[in-house]
């Protein structure tokens, strides 16, 4: 057991094996959604449904046991959000793509990515940006997930007239209220374990209310899907065909997961004060970064979208999860989910609002880092933090804050306080909203 927990980055002296596996079980259960989001989401391009739960679950499992064993860090990776949205709603249904092409672009994006990442340009990328706007990344992906927590359990709605509005009060928004409300006092008492203990109250009151739904001939256990659908049916041959429009939609993938992927881990990582105060580096993020990549060649072969580290993990990091162990203790809940996904799956998205607001309003504690007294900081930092929830995308965030950092020093003869990477990051940014006017 201890030779384990070594490989994990675990030390009896500085963590504890009940806090550990109870942030992992925090994860998990504020990340489960995916199991049942995924395949409805990849199910539109017509691909079996029963095969994607699978292939979601096993990529899953082995992106996030790389993440524990050989990262040791306790984040959490599976079928991105969003970038499942792009695969099928974009590529397949808008672009007309067959889904076999669609993985196939995948797939090379997630060997791109190991490479990338063994040539450490990944980590690069990350270290040149400033400590403002790391900050701004954490307070951004704060506000964001808060708000998909209340969008979850529908306290905000969309509205035509303000693009949002408050949701009608009813039995869904009344647990998710009821949660933010629980969860809140139990964190001000200092609850192990609150978060945890929220969702699984917040579940349980909201069985009579409807809210919770029991599905009838219900189970505990089932059998796993076959992934032989799914596995293995890449089309390569618009890559063959040196279809250029092909190569754009495999470098709009990289794109797109690598800055998710990147502000995740930045932000994450400060909130919970992982990043080495003097240099600003977060150790062993090249590591973790390769758990990413090989999470997306193994989904892709598999037959699932790509997989990204999970802004959900901070959720456990909130109850104290800090080694590989948190991350084994989800990849194994994953695991078991082949087998219990009824139970699992029964948890409602209000349930999970408390945990993701919560979760928000600690991470906004970073704020009070960021330097609002220089504008050349904080109009990017400004940007960075509104993006996110605006656009849904974290990527879009730090794209806009990184591209309007540099478009503002430089024009303010500060370009000296740049780096090299900063610039032809700002290239490749430009590039990206001009080539589609061209």
């Amino acid at each position: 057991m201890k030779a384990l927990l070594s490989w994990l980055g675990f030390d009896s002296q500085k963590h504890s094996v009940r806090i550990e596996m109870l942030a992992g079980l925090t994860t998990f259960l504020t990340m489960s959604y995916i199991l049942a989001v995924n395949p409805i989401v990849l199910g539109e391009t017509g691909m079996d449904k029963g095969a994607v739960f699978s292939a979601t679950v096993i990529a899953a499992v082995v992106a996030t046991a790389v993440m524990a064993f050989y990262a040791k860090m306790p984040f959490a990776l599976a079928s991105g959000m969003g970038l499942n949205a792009f695969f099928a709603y974009t590529l397949v249904i808008v672009m007309g793509y067959t889904w076999q092409e669609a993985i196939a672009a995948v797939l090379i994006e997630g060997i791109f990515f190991i490479v990338l990442t063994i040539f450490k340009i990944r980590e690069a990328i990350v270290n040149s940006i400033p400590m403002n706007l790391r900050y701004s990344i954490s307070v951004g992906i704060g506000l964001f997930i808060a708000f998909i927590g209340l969008k979850n359990g529908g306290i905000v709605v969309a509205n035509e007239a303000t693009v949002t509005g408050l949701g009608p009060w009813n039995e869904t928004s009344m647990v998710a209220i009821l949660g933010i409300v629980l969860g809140a006092i139990l964190l001000s008492l200092k609850v192990k374990g609150a978060l945890f203990y929220t969702i699984l109250i917040m579940t349980v009151i909201g069985i009579p209310l409807g809210v919770t739904e029991i599905p009838e001939n219900f189970t505990i256990l089932s059998f796993p899907h076959s992934i032989e659908p799914v596995a293995l049916q890449m089309d390569f041959s618009r890559f063959i065909s040196l279809d250029i429009d092909y190569y754009i939609v495999v470098a709009t993938l990289l794109f797109m997961d690598l800055f998710d992927t990147i502000g995740t881990l930045i932000g994450a990582s400060t909130g919970a004060g992982m990043v080495d105060k003097e240099t600003g580096k977060i150790p062993g993020l090249n590591k973790a970064l390769m758990a990413d990549a090989v999470g997306t060649t193994i989904g892709a072969l598999c037959g699932t979208s790509t997989v990204t580290t999970y802004v959900e993990s901070t959720t456990g990091i909130v109850e104290g999860g800090r080694t590989g162990l948190t991350a084994l203790t989800v990849a194994g809940l994953f695991f078991l989910s082949l087998f219990f996904s009824p139970v699992f799956l029964m948890i409602p998205s209000a349930a999970t609002t408390s945990a993701l607001f919560l979760v928000g309003v600690m991470m906004l504690r970073q704020i009070v880092h960021i330097d609002f007294i220089d504008f050349t900081e904080s109009m990017p930092c400004l940007m960075t933090i509104l993006m996110m929830p605006f656009t849904a995308s974290i990527s879009e965030g730090i794209v806009l804050g990184l591209l309007s950092y540099v478009i503002v020093k430089v024009c303010t003869g500060r370009h000296r306080e740049l780096t090299a990477m900063m610039y032809i990051l700002a290239v490749f940014f430009v590039l990206k909203y001009v080539a589609p006017l061209l």
